[in-house]
């Protein structure tokens, strides 16, 4: 009984363990679901997992089903982001302790009472148990937002290197507070529209009425929702990578105030799009400049950090340019984590601008299935780079060391990039080639998006694989984990900014 007890406090109440716990469920959950489409369905797949689970997918029930699942897994991703920020932001044991028990009840419930309601049959017992897991999640981000408060005297900035207002308010930490109470604010103005389905409003996926002259504001808000929420996923991470670097000095001091910047202007951009569609859009791209900026200083001073510590290392005085780059790529999971960030904007943030310049000229010439492609691209792809960054630093705090850590690393580096590469030319591919030659082109383009993912999924599966049968040795390192304090990385960082 005490080998069950141990491994469950470990994988319950350490913040490592939570992490495992949340990342397993959704490579769970993506492994099972990602056999219901692609090239997975075409192979018969999907007839198979459907048959053994018994699953019912109704055609005509399609998008509620697939809103249902991307809230699942959003939830659990939340829930990551949380634990990383109640481990490394200060803030006391008891309000932790509270954060993360809420937000584990609600997002697992949420996860499998969803799923079960949305694909084996229509309990409404189910559906209501999802929604109850729902508010627990929200409940929690209240509780976050109220320990983040930045205000509060024994959190004040001690150190002048770290980003601070009015004296001693840490600015990292009010950040922090604005992107959790922007996010509270969003889910709200989600549950609008949520809570009137069937009453008013029908279901219905974003991409598919883009090209309606006229939205309801209840349409309207749930696209905004989509969006401002996955922005401050987003930000979120970024705000915790910076963490991880411990980022300080000049660099931070300019950061935490356009981060800040960024995100009241973006959110209120979004929530303006009911009422004022049109201005809304400029105030989001508005918004959106100042988060790219401070995600960039981040990766300055990160990439900068990365190199003088490896050169200190091997005791170069008078490094090459050469030798700069060899200390940058040393170490594949902290350079990733910042590269990532960097080349999201090309698959994501330029093409998105692009579309948005020319919208009526170009896109809107397309087909409307070309324009939803798109689309949907755009959106995945910015998801997928945040769940790259994520299995990165965790990849780093679960201890991958050596060979293991360079191949994991760069697998998921260069997947990654290789099928988000191919997914936004695949996306935009009426720019290059006409519809009577364009299947080689299209055949091509999917290649590299199923390798990329292949090779993705299997690094997390080989990762999963390896933290399974570690819970099984007597003396692991989960044991380690469990002993040792909550992120490696993070104690010094977490009191970093409260040191003379």
């Amino acid at each position: 009984m005490k080998w069950l007890t141990d491994r469950f406090n470990y994988l319950f109440s350490s913040t490592k363990g939570l992490i495992l716990v949340a990342i397993a469920m959704i490579a769970l959950v993506t492994a099972i679901w990602g056999t219901l489409s692609g090239p997975l369905a075409e192979w018969g797949v999907k007839d198979f997992t459907v048959r053994v689970l018994g699953m019912r997918l109704d055609p005509i029930e399609r998008e509620g089903r697939i809103i249902i699942l991307y809230h699942t897994i959003a939830m659990a991703v939340v829930a990551i982001e949380t634990y990383m920020i109640t481990s490394l932001v200060p803030m006391k044991d008891a309000r932790r302790t509270a954060i993360n028990a809420t937000i584990t009840v609600g997002y697992m419930a949420a996860m499998v009472f969803g799923l079960a309601f949305a694909y084996f049959g229509h309990n409404f017992v189910f559906h209501g148990v999802f929604l109850f897991g729902q508010s627990l999640v929200f409940f929690a981000g209240v509780m976050l937002t109220v320990a983040l408060w930045p205000w509060q005297k024994e959190y004040r900035v001690k150190s002048k290197e770290y980003s601070h207002f009015f004296g001693d308010i840490d600015g990292e930490r009010m950040a922090f507070f604005i992107m959790a109470l922007a996010m509270l604010g969003s889910a709200l103005f989600g549950a609008v529209p949520g809570s009137l389905w069937g009453n008013g409003h029908e279901t219905f996926l974003a991409e598919d009425v883009v090209r309606e002259p006229h939205k309801s504001p209840l349409q309207l808000a749930v696209i905004g929702h989509l969006h401002i929420m996955l922005t401050l996923i987003a930000v979120a991470l970024a705000l915790i990578i910076g963490r991880w670097f411990d980022f300080k000095g000049i660099l931070h001091k300019w950061a935490m105030p356009l981060m800040i910047i960024g995100t009241i202007i973006t959110t209120i951009g979004v929530w303006m799009v009911v009422p004022f569609e049109a201005i809304a859009h400029i105030i989001i791209n508005i918004g959106a400049t100042p988060i790219l900026t401070a995600s960039l200083l981040l990766a300055i001073y990160g990439w900068g950090k990365l190199i003088r510590e490896r050169l200190a290392e091997k005791g170069i005085e008078n490094p090459s340019f050469a030798d700069k780059v060899k200390a940058l790529l040393h170490d594949p999971l902290r350079f990733g984590s910042l590269w990532q960030m960097i080349y999201m904007n090309f698959p994501v943030t330029f093409i998105g601008i692009y579309m948005a310049i020319e919208l009526d000229e170009v896109f809107r010439v397309w087909p409307w299935r070309e324009e939803r492609i798109a689309l949907t691209g755009h959106w995945h792809i910015l998801s997928g780079i945040i769940a790259t960054i994520i299995l990165l630093y965790y990849a780093d705090i679960a201890g991958l060391k050596g060979k293991v850590r360079q191949w994991f690393g760069w697998i998921v580096i260069i997947g990654s990039d290789l099928a988000f590469a191919g997914a936004t030319v695949y996306s935009i591919k009426r720019l290059f080639v006409d519809e009577l030659s364009e299947q080689a082109f299209v055949k091509g383009t999917m290649l590299f998006i199923e390798i990329g993912l292949a090779a993705v999924l299997i690094a997390l599966g080989a990762l999963m694989a390896w933290r399974l049968v570690d819970l099984f040795r007597p003396r692991g390192r989960w044991s380690e984990e469990f002993s040792d304090p909550e992120l490696a990385p993070g104690d010094e960082i977490a009191t970093g900014s409260q040191e003379g």
